[in-house]
């Protein structure tokens, strides 16, 4: 049994290597910086800090949580300004 699995295994990595990855969106960390899988061998990949693509790395993985946090974080900010400074000049 154990050995079907792991030919099981090994059919999205042959397909993979002759045909190409065949990459998706699997996170969108923020305006510039995704995460991406392969949906047939599930390789992940992420942008890195030259817009290349590269392995999803748990060092990777971490940096892209905190950048969505601080990135996040800032869009919310600019938003309340914005209808803050919005609800000013209304009212002048």
């Amino acid at each position: 049994m154990k050995t079907t699995s792991n030919k099981m295994a090994l059919i999205p990595k042959v397909y993979c290597s002759l045909f190409g990855h065949e990459y998706q969106v699997t996170k969108n960390v923020t305006s510039h910086v995704k995460e991406y899988t392969c949906k047939n061998c599930k390789k992940e990949l992420t942008t890195d800090s030259n817009g290349n693509l590269t392995e999803l790395t748990p060092t990777f993985r971490e940096i892209n949580v905190i950048l969505e946090r601080v990135y996040n974080s800032k869009t919310e900010r600019l938003k309340e300004k914005a209808i803050n400074s919005t609800t000013i000049y209304q009212h002048v």
